[in-house]
């Protein structure tokens, strides 16, 4: 069940009840308002939930500074999604020119056809 509460800046505190944190919440208009404020709350570590008639809409959360890129990436491996790279891409493939667009071509229609076809 939650329980909210009025703070002296206007808004809301949503406590619930068995849990131990406790989330700032706001309206739609609320944080058109405030956005401001709110966002000096999420730079501080405060999640504040934005709500529409009531109901949760949106969350707005800190960004973590330092993601964990190596996680994601050994994550994504261990998955079989990506494979690691065992030696460096070799400089002349990368300093190739692209092949040329014939006039009238789309290069974005030929890359949706390869994708269609499964190649």
């Amino acid at each position: 069940m939650k329980k909210a509460t009025t703070t002296p800046n206007g808004l809301d505190w949503l406590s619930r009840r068995g849990q131990n944190s406790q989330m700032k919440s706001a309206t739609i208009t609320e944080a058109k308002n405030r956005l401001s404020a709110l966002i000096d709350q999420v730079r501080a570590g405060q999640s504040v939930l934005i709500t529409d008639r009531g109901l949760p809409v949106a969350r707005l959360e800190p960004i973590a500074a330092d993601p964990d890129q190596a996680g994601r990436i050994g994550r994504l491996e261990r998955a079989g999604i990506l494979r690691g790279a065992t030696q460096p891409p070799p400089l002349d493939l990368i300093r190739t020119p692209g092949p040329k667009v014939a006039r009238g071509a789309s290069v974005v229609e030929a890359l949706l056809e390869e994708r269609r076809s499964g190649r």
